[in-house]
């Protein structure tokens, strides 16, 4: 099994979610964060001041998937968040060694 955290665009969100639960994605937890990358930040404008944001907001999802399903999940996500301009995001993949269901008990990908 493995995880998926990716941290998107909060206007991509929708479309990725709805891309993601078309390809058959069966759960998926999504937290607001704010963070930089190599995009160091957005200059705005404020009242004839320029202000710096350097924290910017995103959306992180992060899924448990089966092996199998990884490289599917992963281009849907790409595909429906991809803008081509600096801050599009980053994703993460990583070994999942257990999942358990408190309400059943199953283990392993039935728990999925």
């Amino acid at each position: 099994m493995k995880r998926i955290v990716a941290v998107i665009r909060e206007e991509m969100f929708e479309n990725v979610k709805e891309a993601l639960l078309d390809a058959g994605c069966e759960g998926m937890n999504v937290s607001t964060v704010k963070g930089m990358g190599k995009q160091l930040g957005i200059s705005q404008s404020y009242r004839g001041s320029k202000r710096c944001i350097d924290l910017i907001p995103k959306t992180r999802l992060e899924l448990i998937v089966n092996e199998e399903d990884l490289d599917r999940l992963v281009d849907v996500i790409v595909e429906n968040s991809r803008t081509g301009e600096v801050g599009d995001g980053k994703i993460f993949v990583s070994d999942v060694e257990e999942v358990i269901r408190i309400r059943t008990g199953e283990r392993g990908s039935d728990a999925i």
